[in-house]
């Protein structure tokens, strides 16, 4: 990636600097209130609840003791506990030094092991919980799609302005019937790239055969943020007319000359409401997740593409949707564990790990998309931070938690010389995992 990519304007850097701080800001207080709300639950007294770091901005100390504040770098956050030396919940030996059993109780330090779990656990528990909740409310602002093809609303493409219209019920396809949606799929998707194509319908009372476009037509559904795609300024609704001047019907056909470039530059004709224009954009070689495991190294420009018709959709019940966004969030987290281990044992590159750089562009560009793609990054980045926490690396959640697990386990908690040498160790992973994170963000493609 080029550094100064991310500054082609003051203005610019200035959205997506504020769209950054705005994502870390909402994923941070989210995870930093998960362990504050549970240690308060638990019997554990906080002393202090920043959302930054640095010289403190602003504050204020609310009736039980804990000091409220923001500080001056938005990076991140911390809760300081009674008893914590600092915001690496380190023992203060001073502190504890002294108190009754009850105070001592009350202390991250003297709690038992259930309440000092529960507590660390909680950050990256609010954090998939968060996650959850704004793909659910993605499922429930979107909708789903019914179970039968009917449609709800037509992509305009030149050529087929009076063809399919909504509340068409789809009855057969190239003269094969399609009872219901995944009938339609394993229809449309075995059919040659030709148009146009016979369409049978349902129109209120009226049973109507008519021309109509390809089911999958090259029509932009989106662009991925920071994409070659939209780096161009394609949006979605455009429609790709041909490759380097070879007209396209389908958007496999567009993804396989997209495949097929070996990343040198293509030429695209783009057809957007109306009117016609040409852009020029290189492929980018990337490693794509795939849904039964494991990954696949394709070239690719960021757009994606869908059916000629936005199908009818309905609004899922509030549990339906919940247990949607936890779908969406589980798998968010397998496709990160599969990353990480693909990147470990060299299956794919380990550009795939991104820094700051890229995620603040990325949150920029998804802002500049509107608020749904913002909200969806928000949730996939609450996710990852999340996963990460839960790393088993002193410092992070994970970390301390595996020191809980072996204090469970042996009646007693690693020496406090132990976990000053383990600590500092975990410190600089994580200090090096970010240099080399920020290192891919300038040097990688």
């Amino acid at each position: 990636m080029d550094i100064l990519s991310l500054i082609p304007s003051f203005g610019g850097f200035v959205w997506t600097l504020v769209a950054f701080i705005v994502a870390l800001s909402i994923i941070v207080a989210v995870h930093e209130y998960g362990h504050y709300i549970v240690a308060r639950w638990s019997g554990i007294d906080a002393e202090v609840f920043s959302i930054g770091f640095g010289p403190v901005l602003m504050s204020r100390t609310d009736r039980r003791g804990t000091k409220w504040q923001v500080a001056a770098l938005p990076f991140g956050g911390f809760v300081k506990f009674k008893g914590d030396a600092n915001a690496a919940s380190a023992k203060d030996g001073a502190a504890l030094t002294g108190l009754s059993d009850e105070e001592l109780r009350s202390t991250m330090h003297g709690a038992p092991v259930w309440a000092r779990s529960a507590t660390v656990a909680a950050g990256p528990a609010f954090n998939f919980m968060l996650s959850i909740l704004l793909f659910a409310g993605f499922f429930l602002w979107q909708g789903i799609a019914i179970d039968e093809p009917v449609v709800g609303t037509v992509k305009a493409m030149p050529g087929f302005e009076t063809a399919l219209m909504p509340g068409d019920r789809i009855l057969a396809v190239d003269g094969r019937d399609t009872p219901d949606f995944e009938t339609f799929g394993t229809v449309t998707e075995a059919l040659e790239p030709v148009t146009p194509v016979s369409y049978r319908v349902q129109r209120g009372a009226d049973v109507l055969t008519f021309d109509g476009p390809f089911p999958f037509p090259p029509v932009v559904d989106s662009v991925q943020p920071t994409s070659a795609a939209m780096q161009v300024g394609l949006m979605a609704g455009d429609v790709i007319l041909s490759v380097d001047g070879t007209p396209v019907t389908a958007f496999a056909e567009l993804r396989e000359a997209v495949g097929a470039s070996g990343g040198a530059p293509l030429d695209l004709t783009v057809w957007r409401a109306g009117d016609v224009f040409d852009v020029s954009l290189e492929p980018r070689r990337m490693d794509i997740p795939l849904s039964e495991g494991g990954f696949e190294t394709r070239w690719l420009i960021g757009l994606t593409g869908g059916l000629a018709f936005v199908p009818e959709t309905r609004t899922p019940g509030v549990f339906e949707a919940i247990g949607l966004g936890a779908q969406q969030t589980w798998s968010a987290i397998t496709m990160t564990v599969s990353g990480l281990g693909h990147m470990i044992t060299g299956a794919i590159s380990t550009c795939n790990l991104s820094g700051p750089l890229t995620i603040a562009e990325t949150s920029g560009a998804a802002a500049t998309l509107g608020l749904a793609s913002f909200l969806w990054f928000i949730a996939m980045l609450s996710t990852a931070v999340g996963f990460a926490n839960l790393l088993p690396v002193p410092v992070l959640d994970g970390g301390h938690l595996v020191f809980h697990a072996f204090e469970a386990v042996t009646g007693r908690p690693p020496s406090d010389k132990a976990l000053r040498i383990l600590m500092a160790v975990g410190l600089v992973l994580i200090l090096s995992l970010m240099v080399f994170a920020l290192s891919n963000d300038i040097f990688c493609p």
